[in-house]
């Protein structure tokens, strides 16, 4: 599946004001929750619609509905539960999901401490959401713990992505699309994203200065 980029105005100034280090954490929230908000629409324009008939206060018609349950959407624990709040508002009816996984500093690979996900995700379309892209490997581990628990249709929901994280999630699942607003330069040694915007949990929830 291709890289989808979402390049609406709005998702694009948004995300330069996350990028700048002087963004306090109560702005950074809410520009996330925002661009949440934002992306969410683009990824869900394709849904499937139905037909029910109902009543207005003026008079009875055939109206559109979505044709399938409404998307199942999963956080990759801690950072993706900031893009979650926005996609939560946006789908109410939605379940939810997580997966909580950490990188190891030496290593740079996944390691699960939790997992967490509706019964019924084969029914559903399933919404991964992290913020950042970077070596690909916790996304990739999470998302086959989610096709491991029933899910069939997936799709990848990130702010920032760099190509080395793309080429690893795509070549372990090519079957699964991901959007994402921007494609950044690269890794750098310690395996964040370049130029990108820092550590997303970090500057979510204040646990350093940004």
């Amino acid at each position: 599946m291709p890289l989808c980029l979402i390049e609406h105005p709005l998702v694009q100034d948004k995300l330069t004001r996350l990028r700048r280090r002087d963004t306090p954490s109560p702005d950074f929230r809410r520009l996330l929750h925002e661009i949440a908000l934002l992306m969410g629409y683009e990824v869900t324009r394709d849904l499937e619609i139905g037909r029910a008939f109902i009543h207005t206060p003026v008079a009875p018609m055939e109206a559109p509905i979505l044709a399938r349950p409404a998307p199942c959407l999963v956080s990759i624990l801690r950072a993706g539960n900031g893009l979650l709040a926005g996609l939560m508002d946006l789908l109410p009816e939605s379940p939810v999901g997580h997966v909580g996984l950490f990188r190891d500093e030496v290593t740079l690979q996944p390691v699960q401490y939790y997992f967490n996900v509706p019964h019924d995700l084969g029914e559903r379309l399933t919404i991964v959401t992290d913020p950042m892209l970077a070596t690909g490997h916790s996304a990739a581990a999470a998302v086959t713990r989610i096709k491991e628990a029933g899910a069939r249709e997936i799709r990848f929901l990130c702010l920032v992505a760099a190509p080395e994280g793309v080429d690893v999630f795509s070549e372990a699942h090519p079957d699964v699309p991901v959007h994402a607003a921007a494609l950044d330069k690269g890794l750098n040694d310690q395996g964040y994203i370049v130029p990108g915007l820092g550590d997303a949990g970090d500057r979510i929830y204040g646990t350093v200065e940004p």
